[in-house]
């Protein structure tokens, strides 16, 4: 075995997404443009939730919160990759790494969450209207926004720590384009097959439990909705549990195949292709799939481009 080097001592190389690309300047406009998109739907659909008061409802203030961190989670590591692809090398400073893995971890374990959570309140909406005012209060929204992102960080921090403390051998060279904890345990010249294992055992809690909890509450809604006597009434919620099941499912389903697989059976190429489409794309198309379904957030965003018209007119 090699001599370790601590990690405190050594900063990484990030080879990237573009390492071996032919046309690298290719992918990196198709980045640029996915960041502007993700960044701009983000942040109207929170500003629009946060400024409508037709929007202050229990799922929309939820919705303000996956759009927080959908926006959070691109910016810690697609700018970082377009820096890096005009700067040179992609070093990074362990400072930098643990921060990028902090957020990363963060956010994935907080969005796990809220999802679970906005499954649940579409799930009294529909299924028990009457209890559904009186159960999602102000209060609970509030609590279930500041549980999403307290136990996110908790379970970041543990994470974060035991995964910076293993000793790292001669090579520095990260095969990702952002720090992330399995790709950084491929560096460890310690045995690493017990903490991998505990990463599977918080891969079924925080993944597949909840995975499990929401198609249960859309099993149910969906048995509700069927014995609707209303068409637009049953229309809408379908409308509105579909846009949430195709968020669900872009989330979910490349982070089981992630942390859900022994790291043997994904080659380092595979499980880039899959951090791209939970990091990169699926925070992006999450402000899309819910405003291009939802006549609410629709008619909110004309009402505010209507006014910026009419005062460019007046003007």
């Amino acid at each position: 075995m090699q001599q370790g080097n601590e990690f405190s001592f050594t900063d990484f190389i990030l080879l990237g997404l573009f390492s071996d690309s032919r046309h690298p300047g290719l992918f990196i406009a198709i980045i640029l443009f996915i960041l502007v998109v993700a960044i701009t739907g983000n942040s109207v659909l929170a500003l629009l939730i946060w400024g409508d008061a037709h929007l202050h409802t229990p799922m929309y203030f939820l919705l303000s919160q996956l759009s927080l961190m959908d926006l959070t989670l691109i910016s810690i590591t697609v700018p970082k990759m377009v820096t890096d692809f005009f700067s040179g090398p992609s070093f990074i400073s362990r400072i930098g790494c643990v921060a990028q893995l902090f957020l990363y971890l963060m956010l994935g374990v907080a969005e796990c969450v809220l999802l679970t959570l906005m499954a649940f309140d579409r799930y009294l909406a529909i299924c028990s209207p009457l209890r559904y005012p009186v159960i999602m209060t102000p209060r609970v929204c509030l609590q279930m926004a500041i549980g999403s992102w307290v136990g996110g960080m908790l379970i970041s921090l543990m994470h974060t720590i035991y995964t910076m403390n293993f000793s790292t051998c001669d090579s520095r060279e990260v095969h990702h384009f952002f720090c992330e904890v399995m790709a950084l345990l491929k560096l460890s010249c310690e045995d690493t097959s017990t903490y991998e294992k505990v990463v599977l055992a918080f891969g079924i809690v925080f993944l597949l439990i909840p995975f499990g909890l929401i198609l249960t509450s859309y099993i149910l809604i969906f048995l509700t909705v069927l014995h609707m006597n209303s068409r637009e009434g049953r229309h809408k919620a379908l409308a509105t549990c579909s846009s949430h099941l195709s968020v669900v499912s872009l989330y979910f389903g490349p982070a089981m195949i992630i942390y859900m697989t022994p790291g043997s059976f994904l080659s380092a190429d595979v499980d880039q292709c899959l951090f791209v489409f939970d990091v990169i794309i699926t925070p992006t198309l999450n402000p899309l799939i819910y405003s291009l379904r939802n006549k609410e957030v629709l008619g909110a965003l004309r009402k505010v481009l209507w006014r910026k018209l009419m005062f460019i007119v007046k003007r």
